[in-house]
């Protein structure tokens, strides 16, 4: 016995269902927002210092860590890493709007430097900045 269909079947798509299109689009906007969220907690905030004019003068805690791995604070070297974090908390004690100026060779290890940041935290300081030297730019680089 053969099953028969009394509707007319010519193959042709009557129309489309986009339920299943409609959740996996808000399935992948859910992980979205779920990692989004975790990524960004990952993130060192920085508060870079502004070219202001301002008359009063800012009070900078200079950071320096040369290749060989040594770490220097206002030019006087440390002699281990540790001490850092005694420094920078009595200087955020005296000045609770300490800036630090982090300076590092080219050389030094990230983890090295995600140490000192680490310690500067610890030590209560939220305001860090980078120092960079500018390079010139390549020939055909976009010109702001």
């Amino acid at each position: 016995m053969a099953a028969s269909s009394t509707q007319e079947d010519d193959g042709l798509v009557q129309g489309i269902n986009v339920t299943p299109l409609v959740d996996v689009c808000l399935v992948l906007l859910v992980i979205m927002m779920v990692t989004a969220k975790a990524i960004v907690s990952q993130q060192v905030p920085l508060d870079l210092p502004k070219a202001a004019m301002s008359t009063e003068a800012q009070i900078v805690f200079k950071v320096e860590i040369t290749p060989d791995g040594s770490v220097s604070v206002d030019g006087e070297k440390l002699e281990k890493i540790e001490d850092l974090l005694a420094r920078a908390r009595a200087a955020h004690n005296d000045n609770p709007q300490l800036r630090v100026s982090i300076r590092a060779d080219a050389a030094v290890s990230h983890g090295r430097v995600m140490r000192v940041v680490d310690l500067l935290k610890q030590a209560g300081v939220s305001k860090i900045a980078f120092a960079s030297i500018e390079i010139p730019k390549e020939p055909g680089a976009v010109q702001n």
